[in-house]
């Protein structure tokens, strides 16, 4: 449960969230959690001018292609440069699990994020910026994963291994130094605390929970709860 401290912090901030479709989940989210607090003072407003938002409010808009994680460096990068940087507040956005592909190269793409988000940092020092875990998928069972590997084909568990490679980077570089909202661990934790992985090279490799998703991606009433329970939390630290 969110506590009425925490309800109040939540209310009093300004914040920008970049996103795509699993950001929308999220949001979801977060508007079944304030509704079933009986409350409405959090203003989510989908904008990309921050000037036409003000006062305290959760302005958020998509950003970039899916697909094109440098896409989303630069949308985020402009719209912090419209103004809202020297506004001051919370900022923060997120890849989508399609931004990882067979063939990204995971050292660049994290380099050329954490590029953007000193530059920002540098720049706008009255701005909180908090970093996030890129979100989760299903993986296949192991049997079928084999099976495509025998026949040259990529596989889920390998892709999955390339997002936990980019989360690690972003826990290691950020975690416990500057704010972070582990998306990625919201997602594959269970209620009870038990969190769904499997084992590569002796590893484990974090995966998206089943219990909360409707395609293997994307999430579900019980998962952008979760979640979004999560990202409150982390926000009214702030």
């Amino acid at each position: 449960m969110i506590s009425e401290t925490q309800w109040k912090k939540l209310e009093s901030l300004r914040i920008y969230f970049g996103h795509q479709s699993v950001g929308e989940n999220i949001l979801d989210g977060v508007r079944d959690i304030e509704k079933q607090a009986h409350r409405n003072n959090l203003h989510i407003i989908s904008s990309e001018d921050p000037h036409r938002v003000p006062g305290p409010a959760w302005m958020e808009s998509h950003i970039g292609r899916n697909g094109d994680p440098e896409s989303k460096n630069l949308a985020f990068r402009d719209i912090i440069e419209k103004g809202f940087g020297e506004q001051g507040g919370i900022a923060l956005y997120k890849y989508c699990f399609v931004d990882i592909r067979p063939e990204t190269d995971i050292n660049k793409m994290f380099a050329d994020y954490r590029e953007n988000m000193r530059m920002l940092a540098a720049r706008y020092p009255q701005l909180t910026l908090i970093h996030v875990t890129i979100p989760l998928t299903t993986v296949e069972p192991s049997w079928k994963a084999w099976l495509k590997n025998l026949l040259g084909r990529p596989t889920e568990r390998a892709i999955a291994e390339k997002r936990h490679h980019f989360n690690q980077l972003l826990r290691q570089e950020y975690a416990g130094k500057q704010p972070l909202f582990d998306l990625a661990e919201a997602e594959s934790t269970l209620p009870d605390g038990s969190r769904v992985y499997f084992i590569s090279h002796g590893e484990k490799i974090y995966t998206l929970a089943p219990e909360y998703t409707y395609d293997g991606g994307h999430l579900n009433e019980e998962g952008r709860q979760a979640v979004a329970r999560k990202l409150l939390e982390t926000l009214a630290q702030f």
